[in-house]
């Protein structure tokens, strides 16, 4: 009889849980028998512990549903980790670790020492350089979640990343689709954006989700938390453009409003998403757009982007290739795929070798594993540590009478030995010397390759109609030779910048704004200087604040 293996499934968004129980065969077949969801119950943008609403949510979905104790599998939002795709240069197999690990540390935004961090190689060959996707999240976040589930008597496997689940998931269910594919995965407090297209990957967080209804129907309303959800979850849909709800339903007419504008925000970072993959990644325009995700389901989602990115756009659906138990009613999961994909992408890492493998577990519960996984050699250990003290005792006696007898003959040959001594001292000094210089250069390319980093990041945040005539670097007065401020003159068509023009910002400070979400840049990016606007174009002088200094040294 085949040995048929079992295991849970956890995806924990901002808003809800995804509990799922798996089967997976030989061959890696897997097959869904089971499946919970289950809301957190709290608002999306409060500072409290979530901690004890994860564990009671979690508990009472398995138990309600009876998804019964097995090997765990989680992931961690893609909100909270920090991804970043690294070219290498051409390297041996055995160099290739070192160099990842200093990658890392180059572009991971916090202390290495406080990050749980993985990588993944992908396209590329030791020739002509490899491409690896970095995945860091800070231990103090990751550690929560496994608290929670530690918590509610349970010890997770694998903790993967929720858009690498997808990314499993999709390269699975859709194995011959040509061209770009974009998931985009709509949550409570952020989208998640996933670009597959070959063997490249790419991935971005969007602070636009959700929960910006939610806020925007509580403002307008005055009303709880609670209330604007069931609102939003009863009544809310993406209305045609300038066609809402009617004149009958003035609350109905609100809500569309609402709605249509948060997802219009949300697809004007879609699109520049969209033009950073095609310009600063190499890739094509997406072919297909996958929609998943919590607020995904709302009516006419998927016909306003259709119309918006004018490509072919899909529910995902995780159960193309991943069967299902007929034990699950038809009706229930047709309602519940756009909540699945992550789950069903988790199952895959325990049967089958997916394109992404990323574990991002924290230090402690590896420890503690490694430690169990030892247990058994300790008793072994101690038996053959007294073995091994009987024979050396025994060893040393014997050992005694012949060292005497070398010791004469070790003297005259550290008399050779010192000659060789002095002789590798100065090869030493010559290797520190080199070093020096190796170092000089490494410094060297780390600064140009900034440079380009910043200017291309200046770049992406242009608007229409907007370029720079000139770009001058001051230093600190503490320190004068090292960068810290860049002034940037720049001129913008009037008509073209007009379009951008809003009621509480100018199209300049939507530029500087811009400017002051990009990484490099820190909140005392500011506009220095605007003359009086001239009859078709607008000048402008911005001062950008880097957030580490640059030492050209």
């Amino acid at each position: 009889m085949a040995k048929i293996d079992r295991i849970v499934a956890l995806d924990i968004g901002a808003s809800k849980l995804v509990v799922a129980e798996f089967i997976v065969g030989q061959g890696g077949v897997m097959e869904l028998v089971n499946y919970g969801i289950g809301r957190l119950g709290v608002e999306t943008e409060s500072q409290i512990d979530m901690s004890a609403y994860i564990v009671s949510t979690l508990r009472d979905v398995m138990r309600e549903h009876g998804i019964r104790m097995a090997p765990l599998y989680m992931t961690v939002s893609g909100q909270a980790v920090f991804p970043r795709y690294v070219k290498l240069p051409p390297v041996s197999r055995d160099k290739i670790l070192q160099i990842i690990q200093y990658e890392a540390e180059q572009n991971v935004p916090f202390p290495i020492d406080e990050v749980v961090w993985d990588y993944q190689l992908m396209e590329g060959d030791e020739e002509s350089g490899l491409s690896v996707m970095l995945a860091a999240v800070k231990i103090e976040n990751v550690k929560s979640l496994t608290d929670c589930v530690l918590a509610a008597g349970m010890e997770p496997e694998i903790v993967d990343v929720a858009p690498m689940a997808l990314y499993n998931i999709v390269r699975f269910n859709y194995p011959n689709i040509d061209g770009c594919i974009m998931v985009l995965d709509i949550g409570a407090r952020s989208s998640n954006l996933i670009f597959i297209e070959e063997n490249r990957i790419f991935s971005r967080s969007i602070p636009v989700a959700g929960n910006a209804i939610t806020q925007d129907i509580i403002k307008e309303f005055d009303i709880s938390f609670a209330e604007a959800e069931k609102i939003k979850l009863s009544h809310a849909f993406v209305a045609f453009g300038g066609v809402y709800a009617g004149p009958d339903s003035e609350a109905a007419d609100k809500i569309s409003r609402i709605v249509r504008n948060v997802i219009t925000r949300l697809h004007a970072e879609v699109n520049r998403s969209i033009n950073f993959y095609r310009s600063q990644q190499g890739g094509a325009a997406p072919s297909l757009v996958l929609l998943t995700g919590g607020s995904s389901s709302m009516s006419h989602m998927d016909t306003f982007f259709r119309e918006k990115l004018r490509v072919q756009v899909e529910y995902l659906n995780p159960f193309v290739n991943v069967a299902v138990s007929p034990s699950i009613d038809n009706d229930r999961i047709e309602s519940d795929l756009h909540l699945l994909g992550e789950v069903a992408g988790l199952a895959l890492r325990r049967g089958l070798a997916c394109p992404v493998e990323m574990n991002l577990m924290p230090p402690d519960l590896v420890a503690k594993k490694l430690f169990r996984k030892r247990q058994p050699f300790f008793a072994l250990a101690a038996v053959g540590l007294a073995i091994t003290l009987l024979c050396w005792f025994v060893y040393s006696w014997r050992m005694r009478v012949s060292t005497d007898k070398q010791f004469a003959g070790v003297e005259s040959r550290a008399g050779e030995l010192d000659s060789v001594s002095r002789r590798l001292t100065s090869q030493i000094e010559a290797k520190n010397t080199a070093q020096a210089k190796v170092n000089c250069l490494v410094n060297a390319i780390e600064y140009r390759s900034k440079w380009i980093q910043l200017l291309a990041s200046i770049h992406s945040c242009l608007l229409d109609g907007m370029w720079l005539t000139s770009l001058r670097a001051e230093g600190t007065e503490e320190n004068p030779e090292c960068v810290k401020y860049i002034f940037i003159d720049g001129v913008g068509f009037e008509d073209e910048l007009r379009k951008v023009d809003r009621a509480e910002a100018t199209a300049i400070e939507v530029f500087v704004e811009r400017l002051k979400e990009e990484d490099l840049f820190s909140d005392e990016t500011k506009i220095e200087r605007q003359p009086p606007r001239k009859l078709h174009t607008r000048e402008f002088t911005i001062r950008i604040a880097l957030q580490d200094v640059l030492n050209g040294n």
